[in-house]
């Protein structure tokens, strides 16, 4: 059996101490839910579970989220939800997961995507008082005992490829005015539910104000502005099998043409979709060229420029709307914000492929790529 993308919708994605601040993290969730489901038209009752991503699951984000979100939304109870965390693939691995599900049959139709408020649950406040690596034999013997530190693997890219500051102000400058002119534009109402727009784009930036920012560490050259934007947010998609399709009458809008996940070095910790994309193209029988679109989530300007330059890609395909350092990254639910944009955005231009893939803590990637229909 094949997976089908048949609904794909998000919340506006809301700055910290933004627009979302105040709403519990299940309630965001289930208003794109009830979205979701209302605008595919599908008796809810059908859905035959629900798989949402979200990190640091502590507070108002703990108890299995899925779940509660999907009751939160006041939707029929014999439906269950799981959460999944691959940090900040979490809701692509969660796509991936009802994919993997609808395609073996033993489910046919699954919501799957991710929410994250980060304004409520501040990045790494499930690693607190202590983090996943520390006082662990087997990671100090095989790793040492430094701590993992994603601004210093930001900057260690930046060192091996040679990427300068300069390349990666112009980047994040960049990345800020493609966001601006999509808002603009309106090529994300389609996507938008609700009538606010994304609130983390900054009009007002540039490459002098970049400059005046100090390096987030000590010795580096990665800067704040030129790395993603905490932020809050939720997306969902409908995942249904050809079965599904012909019981509720469904369209398709695109076909899950490939899906998998990959690991690197955990030190260095962002390059892994560097040969995930590899081993995808591989897979596939696609090369580089073929593909319309691509989402590479800008966790810091220096991946997605590493990326870039070991690829060979098209930098004119690839976060043609902008991306996180402009429209912000809230952790449990950018992999299916990418997911839902990249679909909207191939509809949009008439492309046919569509590639996403994003870094993740432990060195991971997950890669998936999707065929227009």
């Amino acid at each position: 059996m094949e997976a089908y993308l048949v609904g794909a919708v998000r919340t506006p994605v809301g700055r910290r101490n933004g627009m979302h601040a105040a709403t519990h993290p299940a309630d965001l969730a289930a208003g794109i839910i009830k979205s979701l489901i209302n605008g595919v038209r599908v008796d809810p009752a059908a859905v035959d579970d629900v798989i949402l991503g979200c990190v640091d699951t502590v507070g108002p984000q703990s108890g299995d989220i899925a779940r509660t979100a999907w009751l939160a939304a006041g939707l029929p109870e014999h439906v269950p939800g799981v959460t999944v965390d691959r940090q900040c693939g979490s809701s692509q691995q969660a796509v991936h997961f009802a994919a993997q599900a609808v395609m073996s049959g033993t489910a046919d139709l699954i919501v799957a995507g991710g929410v994250q408020n980060m304004t409520q649950v501040p990045i790494s406040s499930a690693m607190a008082p202590q983090g996943p690596y520390q006082g662990s034999r087997g990671w100090a013997k095989r790793y040492g005992s430094d701590l993992v530190d994603q601004f210093h693997s930001a900057d260690a890219i930046a060192a091996q490829w040679s990427i300068t500051p300069e390349e990666m102000r112009r980047f994040a400058l960049e990345s800020h005015h493609k966001a601006i002119a999509a808002i603009d534009s309106n090529r994300f109402k389609t996507e938008i539910q609700g009538a606010e727009d994304d609130e983390c784009p900054r009009r007002d930036t540039t490459i002098e104000r970049m400059m005046a920012l100090r390096p987030l560490r000590d010795g580096g050259t990665t800067t704040a502005a030129m790395s993603s934007q905490t932020a809050d947010g939720a997306a969902a998609l409908l995942i249904a099998n050809g079965k599904a399709l012909r019981t509720h009458d469904l369209t398709p809008r695109a076909r899950i043409r490939h899906l998998s996940a990959r690991g690197d070095d955990p030190i260095l910790m962002l390059t892994a979709p560097i040969p995930a994309t590899a081993h995808a193209l591989r897979r596939t029988g696609l090369s580089i060229g073929d593909i319309d679109r691509f989402e590479v989530n800008e966790a810091f300007a220096s991946v997605v420029l590493a990326w870039l330059r070991e690829t060979g890609a098209d930098p004119a395909r690839v976060n043609v709307n902008g991306g996180a350092i402009a429209l912000g990254h809230p952790l449990g639910a950018t992999g299916a914000r990418l997911m839902v944009t990249m679909l909207h955005e191939l509809e949009r231009c008439g492309g046919r492929y569509g590639l996403q893939t994003m870094c993740e803590g432990g060195g991971q990637a997950n890669v998936t790529v999707i065929e227009r229909l």
